[in-house]
């Protein structure tokens, strides 16, 4: 038991891709309980990733429950909950009853790309506007399929009884009493509907999309009283909201304006948390990841959209079913791995083309095929390092998080090319870690349960030839596509 084990007891909700969690943290972020619950993704056409939004619900219940067990009379010590979901995932929901009218359309679907193409004329006053570009991973075009194209949608829009946005928002609805309809920044933020510097829904944009004002959620800060959550016949507030890579900044505390964060899952993020507006960056996304009353912070980012997706997609392309267990060996091997452009799930940051064709540059065996794409990775995130150099101070140090981050070769990799130190967590459950600093009201003490392994750049001029080849063909097959 910690030091705090007498104290109050924070119950961080994580929905993410795969799986929900529900971990219990103390206020000096120590995990005293885990549940999990793993969910499975459909990809009925090319281009459309979807989960079914009734099982996801279920996931977390399950996870709760799990973690409750496991806790038993300490339960009890639960002072709050927080929920952090996956930003850019929508659902369409009946607002009178609560049933689900869209499957959870995930933030990796890009099926509305081509019904985004008449509005590229306004993709830079978009992203001045919202901090996003202009792409079908974001929710406004997965919105408006829903209202063209799902009949009981149209139908409940018709009734005045439609609800729809975030997933978060439709979560929050389900999960809690009196059904809230409400959103947070990180969530809103990733629609292209809301407005960076009003922190409200842009009336001109929704007109332009054609996404009802009625239905959506009302936006509220990051810390709000959404509601209570029934556990075990007790009431327990949930006052934090928000979305998953933005509460994994907060996993070590208070984020520094000189450590670059990434964050390693089904994609990839590299962030850099600052006291101040970005402003517009042409390739690049920025964003409010907490609005707690007066206190804003704001983020610079960079998303690689195929990460463990892209790791996946190879697996099940060679067959190959348990590459978490052989990647380790493999990347720790001497040899030289073709090069890997990926576009998994679209080519996002800098380059942000949606349908980017994936491919081999040179031959390998499989597991040298495997090694190239998880280098691509690196390489996808070391380009959105070298974007940030001019518009943020500079970096000293990598903070590692994510399930992707415990392979070691990763790190080594990520420092190796960076020319800087990175540092893993000992509990890289950053998102949910994040969630409790936050519901906790951000301690000054926020202590880790055990040491992290530091990973020290060394010389890798075979790793730094590669990615200098791999940036030039990428750059030139993102202008040709």
């Amino acid at each position: 038991m910690s030091p705090d084990g007498d104290g109050p007891l924070y119950l961080a909700l994580d929905q993410g891709g795969h799986a929900s969690r529900a971990l219990v943290f103390d206020r000096r972020g120590a995990v005293h309980a885990k549940g999990l619950c793993e969910l499975s993704v459909a990809h009925p056409r090319d281009a459309w990733v979807e989960q079914e939004p009734e099982a996801t619900v279920g996931s977390i219940r399950r996870a709760i429950a799990q973690a409750l067990d496991t806790l038993g009379e300490r339960r009890a010590a639960i002072s709050a909950a927080g929920l952090a979901t996956q930003r850019s995932s929508v659902v369409c929901w009946d607002r009178i009853t609560g049933a689900a009218l869209s499957p959870v359309i995930s933030w990796q679907d890009r099926r509305a790309h081509a019904w985004l193409k008449p509005f590229a004329g306004r993709a830079e006053e978009i992203h001045r506007l919202t901090g996003l570009m202009l792409s079908a991973h974001y929710g406004a075009s997965k919105l408006r399929w829903c209202l063209d194209h799902l009949q009981e949608v149209k139908q409940a829009q018709a009734q005045g009884r439609l609800a729809m946005g975030p997933l978060a928002s439709f979560l929050l609805f389900r999960l809690l009493d009196k059904r809230p309809l409400l959103v947070d920044p990180a969530n809103a933020g990733r629609t292209l509907l809301w407005n960076l510097a009003a922190r409200d829904w842009d009336l001109e944009l929704l007109a332009l999309f054609g996404i009802p004002l009625a239905a959506l959620p009302r936006c509220v800060p990051t810390r709000h009283a959404f509601g209570t959550l029934e556990l075990d016949g007790r009431a327990i507030a949930l006052t934090i909201a928000s979305g998953d890579q933005s509460a994994a900044l907060f996993a070590a505390g208070e984020p520094r304006a000189d450590i670059a964060y990434i964050n390693l899952g089904t994609g990839a993020f590299v962030q850099r948390a600052l006291g101040h507006d970005p402003g517009y960056h042409p390739r690049l996304l920025t964003g409010i990841v907490r609005h707690d009353g007066a206190e804003l912070t704001y983020v610079l980012e960079g998303t690689v959209n195929g990460a463990g997706a892209a790791l996946d997609w190879i697996g099940a392309q060679l067959g190959i079913a348990d590459i978490e267990t052989q990647l380790p060996a493999w990347l720790s091997q001497e040899s030289e791995p073709p090069l890997f452009l990926n576009g998994i799930s679209g080519l996002g940051a800098p380059f942000w083309v949606a349908d980017f064709a994936s491919r081999f540059v040179g031959e390998g065996e499989d597991s040298q095929k495997v090694v190239a794409v998880a280098e691509s990775i690196v390489f996808l995130l070391q380009a959105n390092l070298d974007e940030m150099r001019a518009l943020a101070p500079a970096a000293t140090q990598l903070f590692v998080t994510g399930g992707l981050s415990w392979y070691d070769g990763l790190c080594q990799r990520l420092a190796d090319l960076s020319g800087l130190p990175a540092y893993r967590p000992a509990e890289y459950e950053a998102t949910a870690r994040g969630t409790a600093y936050l519901l906790a009201d951000c301690p000054e003490n926020w202590p880790e349960p055990a040491p992290g392994a530091w990973f020290k750049p060394r010389t890798n001029a075979a790793l730094a030839a590669r990615y200098k080849k791999w940036r030039r063909l990428t750059e030139q097959a993102a202008v040709q596509t």
